[in-house]
């Protein structure tokens, strides 16, 4: 006997604003609000290939999976307004919601659904940045309405997957899907200028809750350009602030602080030495004060963090691993020597210059690691440079970065520390860890479960496999003609939830 498993509908997108021009002020009916963003989409614009937090919090207005969160991290109905589950669990019966249509007005057929799991799930030739995809076995188109996910073994964390945005339901004959996006999402994609902006306007016929907001562009500010243009009214809103950034602006702009909900870190390349020997990753944790970093570049804002999970993860979060490696210069200098380092080394910090508050972040730790003789440089790169360099190509040495993760599940964060993993770009290795996390893939008793994650958490703070600093506090801007912001535990920036003051 099947269970079924209703999704109830909750209203998620809350009425926007109603703004026009890049001040955005009311014309009439038309509405604009201009976003500021410190990076373009680089990395691809088809929701299957993008690898960049910034990119699908962007993306996720665009597209919609066959579920999608809500603000509290839950599951709520997308494409799919149902689905259930066979006893044993391998086999996810999704039906469709009636009448749903893509930006290009033709409705979401089954096949299409088939096509766009098939293909983020790597099974028609392009690589999946979704692991737990490779657990599904066939998908089935089995009526107009019906699609059905058989897995080759059970996975209670699946829906979950099915919500990100690298999961998204697109057009099977849109074959251009990198370049003229097609989702079902509250606005559809319009135009993008390479370091200028990304258009996008109101999807009409969308079936949920239509956003107020007609026009909204997503423009590409670089450095103190941001801060110049909130200032001068030709942008409305802007995320990820830096403390400093913040206390540049006026009273005409309410300030939201939240959590980034990402993994702050000195990323360590493993392979690289001496970043291979345990023994020197461990002194560089003990020669970082992680508390001064967050008062210097953070003004004191942040959440200390020991491992690669963040406190909205809740169960599988250990908030004492944060202690781990308390400041110990003498005992940073021992350890180096004992790694045949007794003069230090010198090392290079990759960081993406368009991310300000990571700058900062490696500016502290330099001075930090230098007490230690640790002698090392800060080389500030374009994003798509880090993209290529570090992210894919790994050619690197070391990296201030945050990692977020795609979905609500604590393999999102963990999953890409396992030796054979696509985007385990740390090159990090461990025979237990990968152990663990076989077990963890095959293990459906959720205490068990939580048990191998937490055992994972302390593999990576025990191998000081990366310098593990913070969840970053999340600074927001916002026009105070406008209100409706909300944050997600996830790296979401939904502009449907915004409308105007009235």
């Amino acid at each position: 006997m099947r269970k079924m498993i209703v999704l109830v509908l909750s209203v998620l997108l809350t009425l926007t604003i109603a703004l026009s021009g890049c001040s955005g002020r009311k014309t009439g009916d038309s509405s604009k609000i201009v976003v500021g963003i410190p990076q373009d989409l680089e990395d691809s614009l088809d929701p299957h290939k993008a690898a960049a937090a910034g990119t699908r919090e962007v993306l996720f207005n665009v597209f919609e999976g066959l579920l999608k969160p809500d603000v509290n991290g839950d599951l709520i109905p997308a494409v799919a307004k149902e689905y259930t589950v066979s006893d044993d669990g391998l086999t996810y019966s999704f039906i469709l919601r009636d009448g749903i249509k893509f930006h290009d007005g033709n409705p979401v057929t089954a096949q299409d659904v088939k096509y766009s799991i098939e293909k983020s799930a790597g099974m028609t030739g392009d690589a999946s940045l979704i692991a737990a995809f490779s657990n599904i076995d066939k998908v089935n188109a089995v009526s107009d309405s019906q699609v059905d996910i058989v897995l080759k073994e059970r996975d209670v964390d699946f829906p979950a997957y099915l919500a990100s945005v690298n999961a998204s339901i697109i057009p099977m004959s849109n074959a251009a899907s990198d370049t003229t996006p097609i989702g079902t999402g509250p606005y559809k994609y319009v135009s993008r200028s390479p370091q200028e902006n990304v258009i996008m306007e109101r999807f009409d016929d969308y079936w949920g809750e239509k956003a107020d907001i007609k026009d909204v562009e997503f423009k590409i500010e670089v450095g103190d350009a941001m801060i110049m243009d909130l200032k001068g009214g030709s942008v409305d809103m802007s995320a990820r602030l830096s403390v400093t950034q913040v206390k540049q602006l006026g009273d005409e702009f309410e300030i939201l602080e939240g959590s980034m909900n990402l993994v702050q870190a000195l990323y360590l390349n493993n392979k690289v030495k001496p970043f291979d020997d345990v023994k020197v990753r461990q002194a560089m944790c003990y020669a970082t004060d992680t508390q001064e970093i967050l008062d210097l570049a953070f003004d004191g804002h942040g959440a200390p963090i020991g491992s690669s999970v963040f406190p909205a993860f809740g169960k599988y979060f250990i908030p004492e691993l944060a202690d781990k490696y308390p400041r110990d210069v003498n005992k940073a200098k021992d350890l180096l020597k004992e790694a045949g380092y007794p003069d230090g080394f010198d090392m290079t910090i990759t960081v993406p210059s368009n991310y300000i508050p990571h700058v900062d972040t490696a500016q502290v730790l330099v001075e930090q690691l230098k007490e230690a003789g640790i002698r090392a440089t800060i080389n500030q790169v374009e994003w798509n440079t880090w993209l290529s360099d570090v992210y894919a190509g790994r050619s690197y040495e070391s990296t201030v970065i945050g990692v977020d993760a795609s979905s609500m599940t604590a393999e999102a964060l963990l999953g890409r520390f396992y030796s054979k993993a696509d985007n385990n770009f740390a090159n990090y290795s461990n025979a237990e860890y990968d152990r663990l996390y076989e077990e963890s893939r095959v293990t459906f008793d959720d205490v068990k479960r939580t048990e191998l994650f937490k055992d994972m958490e302390k593999i990576l703070a025990d191998d000081a496999a990366n310098v593990y600093i913070q969840d970053m506090a999340e600074f927001v801007a916002l026009n105070k003609k406008f209100e409706g912001y909300e944050f997600y535990p996830l790296y979401v920036l939904d502009i449907a939830k915004l409308k105007v003051k009235e």
